[in-house]
């Protein structure tokens, strides 16, 4: 009985509720009486607007082949590196300077010498 009634009254004022709804958001206010909000809210539009077609160009025209480039510069550096290497003695022939080694203290894993340096390989 209750949930007859309630179902009846939804049904009932439903239709109004949507009517007013439509006639509110179909009514426009004159074109001379325009607040000040809404010329605020279109210049804020027209600026956003203008200002992601500035990012939009920015971002292809100068970041894309900044990255390029820095990409290209990059292979370049990294192919120059590895032809100096090349050139180089292999690491087992190259002269061990004791500058090079000094440590202060061990490793929580030992000394950290390499073991193949040393001699002591385990044995199997």
């Amino acid at each position: 009985m209750l949930s007859a009634r309630i179902l009846a009254r939804a049904t009932r004022t439903q239709p109004r509720i949507l009517q007013q709804a439509r006639r509110l958001a179909t009514e426009s206010a004159p074109k001379g009486t325009e607040s000040a909000f809404v010329k605020e809210r279109e210049a804020v539009r027209q600026h956003a607007a203008e200002s992601s077609e500035l990012w939009r160009k920015l971002s292809i025209y100068a970041v894309i082949p900044a990255v390029l480039l820095a990409g290209i510069n990059a292979y370049n550096l990294w192919n120059e590196h590895w032809e100096h290497w090349s050139h180089l003695p292999p690491l087992e022939e190259r002269v061990e300077y004791p500058y090079q080694n000094i440590r202060t203290k061990n490793y929580f894993w030992g000394d950290g010498d390499k073991l193949e340096r040393q001699g002591q390989l385990p044995q199997a």
